[in-house]
């Protein structure tokens, strides 16, 4: 039986043609990695484009830093900026009864709002600070005016705002990178921050007897 077996054996194997033969040995000696030669190159194309995207995506978030950068140096978004300061500590101060400060430093070329929080005035605590920025050549602060006649062009002017609005108004003229003045005038009676060309002249607030009704 065993022989027999063997014979069947033989025959089935010598049955195969010769291209048949040259088929089955070819499929047997193809080697296993000959398919993931290009399963190699599909992944490095995706690699590389998922790379790609990564450098793309860097390149747009340095591109938004830098422009950033640029528009808030600008003269523009620097004087928005302060405005937006002034008109802040106006508006908490009219809808509580906390007191709130501008401190504009000139020497320094920078300005901190804080709220007051001690009764001693001239001290600055750093709990107190809300808001500190400095300007840049762009805008550059040339001195302010107060609205009883105060004036001053190197040390630091201060905008003090309660509930019932500021306790003086004043200006402050700023220089942009082409020298030309501009002044922010602050209106104690509407607590009104606007911004104005030139170095323009400060309405004093009349005396009672000036007043005709």
């Amino acid at each position: 039986m065993v022989k027999k077996a063997v014979k069947i054996t033989m025959r089935t194997f010598t049955a195969l043609t010769p291209i048949e033969s040259r088929k089955f040995s070819r499929s047997k000696m193809r080697p296993k990695y000959a398919g993931q030669t290009g399963r190699n190159g599909g992944f490095t194309f995706i690699e590389l484009v998922i790379v790609t995207a990564i450098v793309g995506m860097f390149v747009v978030l340095a591109q938004s830093r830098l422009f950033g950068l640029l528009r808030k140096n600008t003269f523009k978004s620097q004087v928005q900026e302060f405005i937006s300061v002034m008109q802040m500590a106006a508006t908490a101060a009219s809808e509580s009864d906390r007191r709130y400060e501008v401190i504009v430093d000139i020497a320094n070329q920078s300005f901190v709002l804080r709220q007051i929080t001690s009764p001693d005035l001239s001290e600055v605590l750093e709990e107190e600070i809300m808001v500190e920025s400095r300007f840049t050549d762009n805008c550059r602060v040339v001195y302010v005016q107060f609205d009883d006649g105060d004036y001053t062009h190197e040390g630091q002017a201060k905008f003090r705002a309660g509930r019932s609005g500021w306790a003086y108004g004043g200006k402050i003229v700023l220089l942009d990178e082409n020298q030309q003045p501009y002044s922010i005038v602050v209106n104690r009676l509407n607590r009104i921050i606007e911004l104005k060309e030139n170095d323009v002249e400060l309405l004093e607030p009349k005396r009672p007897d000036e007043v005709l009704f």
